[in-house]
């Protein structure tokens, strides 16, 4: 439930103090003493990644990427809890040791810029599955997000919102940077980059991302 004004107001400097910054772009706190050891954290040619800027549809991609790498049952998928099967690298939680650790194929996800991910990853190790969205309607479920989440206490207009959006001042940074920096990547081997809006137009273009993830039993 979201909370109410009352129980959460938020000046711009309270809402500043949540982010840090990191080689100029804007992170959230709890990537604070761990970008090191993001850069060096070791791939394996079986992984697959999802790295999407915030509220760009990760949550669709992900069910398709996990139906087909390991094989589930489409009935099932809606029983269970998607998110713990695919942990975000940079999350507290469950950690970057715990990650390191689990069974192949690993499916791992990031909100990270392409530049600040593992340094193998630049070297074509693991593949990675990018989607990029509108920005026009990404800024708007960010907001509401924004909204709801107890850790970030935004009480600011959207208008004021949209302004920190245009200005880098949201955490991950800049969105145009953050697509750009991908695209610029879109022929690499490793790297599939898809757009949002063209998983609903075309439903097609969804097989072309499940085609290109192994998968076990399908």
């Amino acid at each position: 439930m979201a909370e109410s004004e009352a129980e959460t107001p938020s000046t711009p400097i309270e809402f500043e103090s949540k982010y840090f910054e990191f080689d100029g772009v804007r992170l959230p706190p709890f990537c604070r003493g761990k970008m090191d050891d993001i850069a060096n954290f070791s791939l394996r040619s079986s992984d697959i990644w999802i790295v999407t800027y915030p509220k760009s549809g990760t949550s669709l991609l992900q069910e398709v990427v996990y139906l087909v790498s390991q094989g589930a049952d489409p009935d099932e998928i809606g029983l269970m809890n998607i998110d713990e099967q695919l942990p975000v690298l940079e999350y507290p939680q469950p950690g970057l040791d715990i990650i390191q650790e689990l069974t192949s194929p690993r499916l791992i996800k990031s909100h990270l810029p392409y530049r600040f991910l593992p340094a193998a990853m630049h070297s074509g190790e693991a593949k990675v599955i990018y989607m990029a969205r509108n920005p026009k309607d990404l800024v708007v479920s960010y907001y509401q997000f924004h909204r709801s989440l107890r850790t970030m206490s935004y009480r600011g207009t959207f208008q004021e919102f949209c302004r920190r959006f245009m200005n880098d001042k949201l955490g991950y940074g800049s969105w145009f940077d953050h697509v750009q920096e991908f695209w610029e990547h879109r022929m690499d081997s490793n790297v599939l980059f898809l757009k949002y809006e063209d998983m609903y137009k075309d439903p097609g273009s969804l097989v072309e991302a499940a085609g290109w993830v192994p998968g076990r039993g399908v």
